[in-house]
């Protein structure tokens, strides 16, 4: 979707969970074709505001508008909720699969369902994304036939599957072994050189810096640093910035 709007629209933007405010007021936008990157330690927001994009989060006060549709009113349709859930895909941590479904089976269930393809369509999509993935040979194979890496790239996937203008990560590469983490990464590199509009909360401090067009920081609920992603992360501005990127063992490489 084209239409002068910045793909995702965020102003003044609070989450609370009863009396614990979780997002503190904090505004920005990312671009169309744009990578960035949320950064962050655990428990200062960044899945929270992540979830807000996608809507698995309401929002208590603010603006938000993703994919030009206003994310703001407490109240939205079911026909708005699918229309942003076709149009902005989501991987998670853990990789969700359905574990009595073949790999081919949960990647054509949301397209047939929600889509309303035909299911010889699904199928071929599927596996054009399958491919992409480089697991087009597990498509009759079933979760637990696969390594952690394999799943995850297989949920990739199906988010592509929904052939969406917008894919949100979250910590994709978190409940993986170390040595499987760079073949999610790598797929995920090829998304973001093809202009995929992409946000990702990441603890992968490098490839942040390789991939990422900007980095936003996020300390205790605020937006604490953002700019461009090597500026950003090889020259830090703020000493709580620098003092979170120590402890990553991120060098100025």
């Amino acid at each position: 979707m084209q239409d002068g709007m910045p793909a995702i629209l965020f102003r003044n933007l609070h989450k609370r969970y009863g009396a614990l405010e979780v997002l503190k007021g904090i505004s920005g936008q990312i671009q169309r074709g744009e990578v960035v990157a949320i950064i962050g330690s655990s428990g200062c927001g960044k899945s929270t505001l992540l979830r807000c994009f996608n809507r698995l989060e309401a929002i208590n006060d603010g603006q938000l508008v993703v994919n030009s549709l206003d994310l703001s009113n407490p109240v939205l349709s079911r026909k708005t909720l699918l229309n942003l859930r076709a149009n902005v895909g989501m991987v998670f941590q853990q990789f969700n699969l359905f574990p009595h479904m073949s790999v081919l089976e949960n990647l054509t269930l949301a397209p047939c369902k929600v889509l309303g393809k035909a299911d010889k369509e699904a199928a071929r999509t599927a596996r054009t994304y399958l491919d992409k993935v480089g697991l087009l040979e597990k498509a009759h194979a079933y979760p637990d036939q696969l390594s952690g890496g394999q799943k995850q790239r297989v949920a990739i996937a199906r988010a592509l599957c929904m052939e969406p203008d917008i894919m949100l990560f979250d910590e994709p590469t978190s409940a993986l072994d170390p040595e499987l983490v760079g073949e999610v990464l790598l797929v995920m590199k090829q998304l973001a050189e093809e202009g995929m509009t992409m946000v990702v909360v990441t603890h992968e401090m490098q490839f942040a810096k390789e991939v990422a067009n900007r980095v936003i920081f996020l300390n205790q609920g605020q937006v604490e640093e953002e700019g461009d992603a090597r500026e950003v992360l090889n020259y830090p501005k703020s000493e709580r910035l620098k003092t979170f990127l120590s402890r990553m063992n991120f060098a100025n490489a």
